[in-house]
């Protein structure tokens, strides 16, 4: 148990109705401060294997629980995190150093919706019948079994909350294995669930390394569903182990997603676009982190970007004046600055940023825009996911669609032009599972989202997050005869 700004943390796995205590803890540091906030229970291939089975066991009850009850329970949990979300934004920026204010007004609020939307869509879901010469074609939903759901530091419980409110809506039960870089929300979520009423072994939590924890529970045949947000590599080692026992995956990875910014744009709309890609430090795997400027308006447009960017207060997440707060951990940081002083090495040119800070405690990261970096460069190619921004010029509308889809990821894309047509044309051949057009993280749980290429494999959202965590069924009656 941890105390977190008044907050009690219960910091055992949570296993089939009940708190699980591990031989081993690990230590979880706050980046706000870089001090130790929790030791948190440290689970492996026992406790990964008794997580399973309490969820096995309960599978049964729970895919015969009907819609309503389903539905009704799953409102219950989002009216449970209403009621502490002041607890879990406190938690949370704690434990992940987001900005406590996004918790508080976005971010918590998007939980309980989550939840909410996915009961209702439980309600409305279903397609018509149809014929086929007479012969009765009925499209069903049935529950796959136990789900293992294994998320990310960066929002861990709204990206947690959008796998587990669907999975438990079409009657499947539920392994989370949070990160161990932030994953205190998550028990508190097994607390509410556990308050409103979720019978026990539906939901279980197992907290602990990938290698040690998560690996055993993606092998595992009882597993039914797998669903990963995180990076490429790890995505490859789940695949190959979930590979033994064909278990269906859904992939959200990571990106290089350009902002691609046309001289008929509006330019303050355009840099005020460019700088919300510094949110959350970063750390967001949709960020247009290649920003891509048409050459006529690069110089106006770059003027009005660094007078935005160098506004900007960094600090201590708590405060509400704090606009970006600290990467997650000083490997992290490590990281982060290793890709900026490689690409500063090879001719880049840092306009903003392009250092550590000098700092006692937490880790900070300045928010940063590179340019004159090479075409094909590890700074424009690879992911840094940190509060990196890259600034390239193009001369026309081809050459701008060839450098957005120059890369081997396809999860996002900014658009930013004065011209609707173009916007038609271009959106088009752009290779991402999201294009915003003039704006930005505009999400509707109504429609599809993941990502092409290496940014993952499926789609969630409405009917896909129900097509995937359900065996779809096709029932063909022929005419009865009486």
């Amino acid at each position: 148990m941890t105390r977190i700004a008044g907050v009690e943390v219960d910091t055992r796995h949570w296993i089939g109705g009940e708190r699980v205590a591990s031989p081993q803890t690990f230590a979880d540091v706050s980046p706000i401060d870089g001090q130790v906030i929790a030791h948190v229970a440290r689970g492996g291939a026992a406790e990964a294997s008794a997580a399973v089975a309490a969820a096995a066991d309960a599978f049964p009850g729970w895919a015969a629980t009907g819609r309503e009850e389903r539905a009704a329970l799953l409102h219950a949990i989002a009216d449970g995190v209403d009621k502490r979300l002041e607890e879990l934004a406190v938690v949370e920026t704690t434990d992940n150093g987001a900005l406590l204010r996004s918790h508080r007004r976005g971010v918590m609020p998007r939980v309980a919706h989550n939840f909410r939307f996915f009961a209702d869509w439980l309600l409305e879901l279903g397609r018509e019948d149809f014929d086929t010469r007479g012969h009765r074609n009925h499209v069903s939903w049935d529950p796959a079994g136990p789900c293992a759901l294994i998320t990310p530091w960066n929002a861990p419980l709204m990206l947690a909350t959008w796998k587990i409110a669907p999975a438990l809506a079409a009657g499947n039960t539920v392994v989370l294995k949070p990160a161990e870089w932030s994953p205190l929300t998550a028990s508190l979520l097994a607390d509410i669930a556990h308050a409103a009423g979720l019978p026990p072994g539906v939901l279980n939590v197992v907290q602990g390394h990938g290698a040690e924890v998560g690996e055993p529970l993606i092998a595992d045949p009882r597993v039914r569903r797998i669903s990963f947000t995180g990076s490429v590599p790890t995505a490859r080692r789940i695949a190959g182990l979930a590979s033994a026992n064909l278990t269906p995956l859904s992939l959200e990875l990571g990106g290089k997603s350009p902002l691609v910014v046309f001289a008929d744009a509006d330019l303050d709309q355009a840099a005020d676009l460019a700088v919300e890609q510094y949110d959350n430090a970063g750390q967001v795997c949709l960020a247009g982190t290649r920003l891509l400027v048409e050459s006529a308006v690069a110089e106006e447009f770059t003027a009005r970007f660094l007078e935005r960017a160098r506004a900007l207060v960094q600090g201590d997440p708590r405060d509400e004046e704090t606009d970006v707060g600290p990467s997650i951990h000083p490997r992290h940081v490590e990281r982060v600055d290793g890709f900026v002083r490689r690409a500063l090495a090879g001719g880049a040119r840092a306009l903003i940023g392009g250092g550590r800070p000098r700092t006692e405690n937490g880790f900070y990261y300045p928010p940063t825009l590179l340019t004159d970096v090479e075409p094909g460069s590890e700074i424009v190619t690879e992911e840094v996911f940190g509060p990196v921004l890259t600034l390239q010029t193009f001369d026309d509308e081809e050459q701008a669609l060839a450098m957005a889809n120059d890369t081997k990821y396809g999860l996002a894309a900014v658009v930013v032009t004065g011209d609707p047509e173009r916007a038609d044309r271009v959106t088009r051949r752009l290779v991402a599972g999201t294009v915003w057009v003039n704006c930005f993280f505009v999400r509707d749980l109504r429609a599809p989202f993941g990502g092409s290429r290496q940014s993952g494999v499926g789609r969630e959202g409405g009917d896909w997050s129900f097509d995937f965590y359900c065996d779809v069924k096709n029932t063909v009656s022929a005419p009865w005869v009486r």
